[in-house]
């Protein structure tokens, strides 16, 4: 019988980024996400709740440090755009977690690897069948940039 094991405190992708960020970071960029791109003002009119157009100017300038927001004056104000969606951030996060794991685990991925398929078979049987496809994607990828 297979049991599962889980670890307290391990978090997902998702929930990484939600705790790397701070509320008033995660509502930015929720905004710049839905309007392709913001100003400062916009953001202001955009969030759940009034926050002071400064708190918003340097909440956005620390997202441009980030990396996670980029800028471009227009007039004598900055229009910030997403450089990544949201999935496209989330799924950074996962493939950094898959990485770091398979390289603390000294070159043995079996277990790491049936637990991903474990994972995705008791969430969905159409994701599994959508994980073989990427596989044998991938395989044709991998031999065709090695016949080159």
């Amino acid at each position: 019988m297979h049991r599962r094991f889980l670890f307290r405190g391990f978090k997902s992708s998702h929930e990484i980024l939600e705790n790397r960020l701070g509320v008033l970071e995660r509502e930015v960029m929720g905004v710049v996400w839905s309007r392709g791109a913001a100003s400062v003002r916009e953001a202001c009119g955009r969030l759940g709740s009034p926050v002071a157009y400064t708190t918003v100017m340097t909440t956005m300038d620390r997202l441009f440090k980030k990396g996670l927001l980029a800028r471009r004056k227009v007039g004598r104000a900055f229009v910030y755009e997403a450089t990544a969606t949201r999935d496209e951030l989330e799924g950074a996060v996962a493939t950094e977690l898959v990485h770091s794991l398979l390289q603390r685990h000294g070159g043995e991925p079996l277990p790491i690897l049936s637990s991903l398929v474990d994972a995705v078979s008791d969430r969905d049987r159409a994701l599994l069948d959508e994980l073989e496809r990427l596989i044998r994607e991938k395989r044709r990828t991998s031999d065709r940039e090695r016949s080159r």
